[in-house]
């Protein structure tokens, strides 16, 4: 499901499928300087850590094409563009490495003019794009072993192709499961208020690929759990902390507790990328505050009386003690994270 991120060469853009309108409408979003790319990111019209990063990485070069124009101080312009862009969403670590990871290709090229970082960076950011993809498939091909023929997989949120460049990381896991024959497996969607994203979005890409899937109210988790309807639960992540502890959605530390609780395995699928090694442990990473109406409105519609407050943290950390392996393109890593994680990127040679 690549298409639903699309470099236009035509146009000079980053075309998206606008996901605030999906599975109803089908909409498309174009992304053409700083300004379109942030709001994208921070209204959702694209999210999921990974393909987060490859929007930054796009950004960047049309941060570079609107910066031309200021002449001699074009690199300012831009550097004022990179910062504005990179501080768009605090939580997914991809957004930040993206822009990193440009900014690391452009010191090794100084001397470049704007015309030739501009083909220098657009040239990375297809790179980053084709690599997210590819690494997003190994991570499937090694995770999809440790769901049996016949599990029934929760997941919490979306980590699918929409949250990618294409196939998912925990729902490529469930991907990679099908792919290999498993084609007995069930998955049950967590509704994942308030935004939805497993009742609209995962529901959606899995209905498409004929993977059997139910959606489930997030609080039915451990009624399901005790029933044993799940046998396996497999998440994304937004960031994992150097020490494992990983970052999702809001709810994802609940259902990672009951797991625990009902001896439910519980897995963290996610590449490489969004390991952040400068955050020591989950209580380090920055938790977004979202806007109000995300909770008080459904669609057009309010369900909370005004002058009410409400919370709106977008994401939890979920204790590295209840993650049983984190899933990566590296394989499969296990405690001691502390160990695991460094060897990890040893074997990468990241």
């Amino acid at each position: 499901m690549d298409w639903h991120m699309v470099w236009n060469d035509t146009k000079d853009q980053l075309d998206l499928l606008d996901q605030r309108f999906l599975p109803t409408r089908e909409d498309w979003y174009a992304c053409t300087d700083t300004d379109s790319t942030i709001f994208a990111l921070q209204v959702m019209v694209i999210r999921g850590a990974p393909a987060i990063g490859v929007t930054a990485a796009y950004g960047c070069y049309l941060a570079a094409k609107e910066a031309a124009p200021a002449g001699d101080n074009w690199k300012q312009k831009l550097d004022e563009l990179l910062i504005k862009l990179e501080d768009a969403r605090p939580t997914a670590v991809n957004l930040r490495w993206g822009v990193r990871r440009m900014r690391a290709a452009w010191d090794e090229q100084l001397e470049l003019d704007n015309a030739g970082l501009r083909a220098m960076w657009l040239e990375l950011a297809k790179e980053i794009h084709e690599e997210d993809k590819r690494f997003c498939r190994k991570l499937g091909e090694i995770g999809g072993t440790v769901i049996n023929d016949g599990d029934t997989v929760m997941t919490h949120c979306n980590a699918g192709a929409l949250a990618t460049s294409d196939y998912g990381t925990a729902l490529g896991v469930i991907r990679g499961a099908w792919d290999a024959g498993k084609k007995k497996i069930n998955v049950i969607a967590n509704e994942t208020r308030p935004f939805l994203q497993g009742a609209r979005l995962t529901s959606w890409e899995l209905m498409k690929d004929g993977i059997p899937v139910k959606v489930a109210c997030d609080n039915a988790c451990a009624l399901l759990m005790k029933k044993g309807l799940v046998d396996k639960v497999v998440v994304g992540a937004d960031r994992i902390a150097a020490n494992g502890d990983a970052a999702n959605k809001i709810g994802t530390m609940g259902v990672a507790i009951l797991a625990k609780h009902f001896g439910v395995p519980f897995y963290v699928a996610a590449p490489l990328s969004t390991i952040d090694r400068e955050t020591p442990t989950g209580d380090d990473i920055p938790i977004e505050d979202r806007t109000p109406r995300e909770v008080t409105h459904v669609g057009e519609t309010q369900i909370v009386p005004d002058g009410v407050e409400v919370y709106n943290l977008a994401f939890d950390p979920t204790p590295n003690e209840l993650i049983a392996g984190i899933i990566t393109e590296e394989g499969i890593l296990e405690p001691p994270y502390a160990e695991s994680i460094p060897a990890a990127f040893a074997r990468s040679g990241k």
